[in-house]
């Protein structure tokens, strides 16, 4: 029986939907570029089973070998190891179950286990604050096991309405807290934090409630805060959306960027008139941040496309951005439900004008509009490449500094 097919890059970088057989029974199962997980494949009794054995990156490559090794070697004994983790676990509930935790204690444990992924410092804070802030004064004192929907609505209610991504990110929070204490043997029934099919029934969409609020662009005093969650991330999908906020350009002109357009011997990406939305060609200064980023992107035989999807020779989807964007953070999102990729134009704009010196026609010319006054027409005569070089070079330190 061959074992130990897959190799450490392989599992790293495969962004292909599909199994893929490590031998042995072991399994990496890829849903989509940021959900991986393994899978034990046996038979028993005629029978074939899947049972998971966690998520990639959480469970390594080598993690998992050894915990397929294990429930190998109890199949050889003739009994059924889904069988007999789900036993191992019942005798770990029960004694869990002895031990009664509250709603804060658990939050406080499962932070603490997470502290070593999280190595973004205000994303630990926040975490902390939030839960401190809204869910502890109706629930923190209760027992795990005692918390009720009534007690997360109480929670969720009185921001639901008036601070919708904050209502979003601790209703998230609250569900992976009580999952956690499930997983640990400390809850036995269902998880009233859980929006599908449950709270998304009791609570207004959220989604319809960001339409009213017309907030689509992100404050540009917390665009370090998104990008430092980007840069945790691996997928071609945020290293996208990183050179989409450096450069200012648009969704189609960047997913459709191909490596002849960059000169990095002048740190040059020359967007062809057929992409631009003007019809003209775009030249766009490389910043630091923005040639590192290139330098560190993986290339695929056959496909030019700096930011390569899963079809053959294709870019990204459209949609791709939007969604890591906007996904929660249980989900392997940002979080960011109510700001547009689209945005981050208005983000730079914004920055650009309360923040810097640098003529409005320059930042103009930065974000590819057309130029329409005869002072601006003056400007247009050149594309002002290294003036443009200076500013966006500021923003990327901003970005960068905060």
């Amino acid at each position: 029986m061959a074992i130990h097919k897959l190799k450490q890059l392989q599992v790293e970088k495969n962004k292909t939907p599909g199994m893929f057989n490590d031998g042995g029974g072991l399994y990496l199962r890829v849903r989509s570029e940021t959900s991986k997980n393994w899978i034990y494949r046996y038979k028993f009794e005629g029978k074939t089973i899947d049972m998971g054995l966690g998520s990639y990156p959480t469970v390594t490559l080598a993690e998992a070998r050894s915990e397929s090794a294990k429930w190998r070697k109890v199949k050889s004994e003739g009994s059924s190891p889904k069988a007999e983790r789900d036993k191992q676990r019942q005798e770990e509930a029960e004694e869990n179950n002895k031990v009664i935790l509250s709603f804060s204690e658990c939050a406080t444990k499962y932070i603490e286990a997470h502290k070593a992924e999280w190595t973004n410092k205000k994303h630990i804070q926040q975490w902390e604050n939030t839960i401190q802030t809204y869910a502890n004064p109706t629930m923190g004192n209760v027992p795990i096991n005692e918390i009720t929907v009534q007690m997360v609505l109480a929670a969720l209610n009185p921001i639901w309405r008036t601070k919708v991504e904050t209502a979003t990110r601790v209703r998230q929070r609250i569900e992976s807290i009580i999952d956690w204490a499930a997983a640990h043997g400390y809850r036995s029934s269902d998880n009233p934090a859980r929006l599908k099919g449950h709270l998304d029934k009791l609570l207004p969409k959220s989604s319809k409630l960001k339409k009213v609020r017309h907030h689509p662009a992100l404050p540009y005093e917390r665009i370090s805060e998104l990008m430092a969650k980007l840069k945790l991330l691996e997928s071609i999908s945020a290293k996208a959306l990183q050179f989409t906020i450096l450069t200012g350009l648009r969704t189609g002109e960047v997913l459709g960027a191909k490596w002849p357009e960059i000169d990095l011997v002048n740190n040059i990406w020359t967007v062809p008139a057929v992409r631009m939305k003007t019809k003209k060609e775009h030249r766009v200064p490389l910043t630091n941040s923005s040639i590192k980023l290139l330098n560190e992107l993986p290339k695929i035989v056959d496909n030019e496309h700096l930011f390569f999807g899963a079809k053959h020779g294709r870019h990204l989807s459209n949609m791709t951005m939007l969604t890591l964007l906007q996904r929660g953070e249980d989900e392997h999102g940002l979080g960011y439900s109510d700001v547009t990729v689209h945005g981050f134009r208005s983000t730079f704009r914004d920055w650009a004008a309360e923040q810097t010196s640098f003529p409005r026609e320059l930042c103009e010319i930065a974000l590819a509009h057309e130029v329409r006054s005869s002072v601006e027409s003056a400007y247009q005569r050149g594309d002002l490449l290294e003036k443009r070089r200076a500013l966006m070079q500021t923003w990327d330190v901003y970005i960068q500094s905060l």
